[in-house]
């Protein structure tokens, strides 16, 4: 396609150093594709900024996006970088995703300087992690650990870590070895184990959609096994309200032209967890979000309206 290289376009971005790192990869990207100049717009979000309360008490991973959100619609940014477990299942009136990008290792990763594996942890081990959805997984399986809060860029966490305020952390294994330290990863933790987030691994851009020329730029970068599987995953969590106060994890693989669609939900004051699960062959958006509902409505039955009350509380 035929792109006007004559304005150079500005993508906004966190100022920590992963979401520097995947700013850069998708600048590098259209500079050689388009043969346009792309510059960064650094912003240090509400998200960013807040680090001593848990994201639920605060407004959610979407203070994340925000400040991004507002640079675009000021113009002063074409378009948004985003980890895409961190956007909000509901764009504001006048934004689209206009691309998801082939994901990266959507699974967890056990860090730790003490441990090799978490089955190796010992009874009262603190284990770090400010996820509700990690938490009710890490607590259904071995209640008899310390789960305490860890806030902060990956590079915060992994300094608390070596300071000795943790006996292991828990941590995206995408950012870790976006940002070369892959070595830090003990144990990748196995999705049967460990349920990962909506769109865990996978960058998504947005861009405000009266902006056509950029808009179809950029869905050539698309991942389509990508874009379905996280539009599935997604679909869980809008059909159920997700937010960063409901511990809900959904996770969508391919096997051969199927999409396999699991997902979790805990509840907030005991270690009991739910689970529900579909197969199918999803060819469109609106068939990889029907995929999301259906485990949703699976959920929520088996949930029953005092366990979902408890959720909103």
């Amino acid at each position: 396609m035929t792109v006007s290289t004559s304005t150079p376009w500005v993508i906004a971005t966190r100022e920590s150093r992963l979401a520097l790192w995947q700013a850069e990869h998708v600048r590098d990207i259209l500079q050689r594709r388009f043969g346009r100049t792309v510059n960064l717009l650094g912003m240090t979000t509400k998200g960013d900024q807040i680090l001593d309360r848990a994201l639920s008490k605060v407004g959610g991973k979407g203070l994340f996006v925000k400040e991004l959100e507002v640079a675009l619609e000021e113009g002063r940014a074409d378009l948004a970088v985003h980890s895409l477990k961190d956007v909000p299942m509901e764009l504001p009136e006048g934004f689209v995703l206009a691309a998801i990008m082939e994901r990266e290792d959507p699974r967890d990763a056990f860090v730790s300087n003490r441990f090799n594996t978490f089955e190796e942890l010992p009874q009262g081990a603190i284990v770090g992690t400010s996820s509700l959805r990690r938490l009710v997984q890490l607590r259904a399986q071995r209640p008899d650990l310390k789960i305490e809060a860890l806030r902060g860029n990956l590079d915060t966490r992994l300094r608390k870590l070596d300071d000795g305020q943790y006996d292991a952390i828990i941590l995206a294994a995408a950012g870790l070895k976006r940002l070369g330290l892959a070595a830090r990863i003990k144990q990748v933790i196995d999705t049967d184990v460990m349920l990962p987030a909506a769109g865990q691994g996978a960058l998504g851009i947005e861009i405000r959609s009266n902006h056509p020329e950029l808009l179809n730029a950029l869905q050539l970068l698309a991942h389509q096994p990508t874009w379905l599987a996280t539009l599935a995953e997604r679909g869980v969590s809008r059909a159920m309200g997700g937010s960063c106060s409901m511990p809900l994890a959904a996770f969508a693989e391919w096997h051969g032209d199927t999409l396999h669609l699991r997902a979790l939900l805990g509840h907030p004051e005991h270690s009991k967890i739910i689970c529900a699960e579909v197969s199918s062959c999803p060819q469109s958006d609106a068939d990889a979000d029907a995929m999301g509902r259906r485990v949703a409505a699976a959920l929520q039955e088996q949930a029953g309206p005092e366990w979902l009350a408890a959720l909103t509380l």
